[in-house]
């Protein structure tokens, strides 16, 4: 099975309805990614296979979780993950990434040109140095997908979060001993299991806020 096939097998299993081509340029990003790895060393992962259940389908499964969320910032999202691949999917969301390596960041932009992603921005910055343009209205989302500690993730981002802001940390086994830490003025919201297709490994999404 090529690759956009079996693309197209997971966003089924995954219950989604994405916009029509989405599976082709899911594709053309994972090429791109798969290309520029070779030489700026994006991510560990090689496999095509990988980098379709890793990356692509574990990105998309946070989707559903998205509802309502109209602006995103991605905190060091290296390769673009999950920040360009929910662009793609949703061509309404607005994505801001922000990465403090200079060459991932430049990926992201290529693949926002080479993509067509009017939705998609990456800034080289360090997060808690970071403002939107759109400031000081507050994000609807703040994600991260392996970025850091989860107490360290809220309190680098706590000065972009709004009374109504997500902040939404992709997680693998659950993490009590983190989730413990969050410090004060933000709580735990919710905790959804994440059931990636092809991907034999716990996966959580945790969705915090300000109490």
């Amino acid at each position: 099975m090529n690759l956009q096939d079996a693309l197209a097998d997971g966003i089924r299993a995954l219950g989604l309805d994405l916009p029509e081509g989405t599976p082709e340029r899911l594709e053309a990003f994972a090429r791109l990614l798969i290309k520029w790895n070779k030489v700026y060393n994006l991510t560990a992962i090689r496999d095509e296979g990988q980098v379709l259940t890793h990356h692509l389908l574990d990105s998309l499964s946070v989707l559903p979780a998205l509802v309502g969320i109209k602006r995103l910032v991605d905190v060091g999202s290296g390769g673009g993950l999950p920040g360009v691949v929910l662009a793609i999917a949703r061509p309404d969301l607005q994505v801001d990434s922000v990465e403090t390596v200079q060459k991932k960041a430049s990926f992201q932009n290529q693949a926002r040109i080479e993509l067509k992603l009017p939705n998609f921005r990456a800034h080289h910055a360090r997060i808690e140095n970071w403002q939107p343009a759109y400031a000081p209205e507050a994000p609807d989302g703040i994600i991260s997908r392996a970025f850091a500690d989860l107490a360290d993730f809220v309190a680098l981002t706590a000065h972009l979060a709004g009374p109504d802001t997500r902040i939404l940390a992709m997680k693998g086994i659950y993490p009590a001993d983190e989730i413990a830490r969050i410090p004060a003025g933000f709580a735990l919201e919710q905790s959804i299991e994440l059931a990636v297709p092809g991907l034999d490994a716990e996966r959580h999404l945790l969705i915090v806020k300000r109490t």
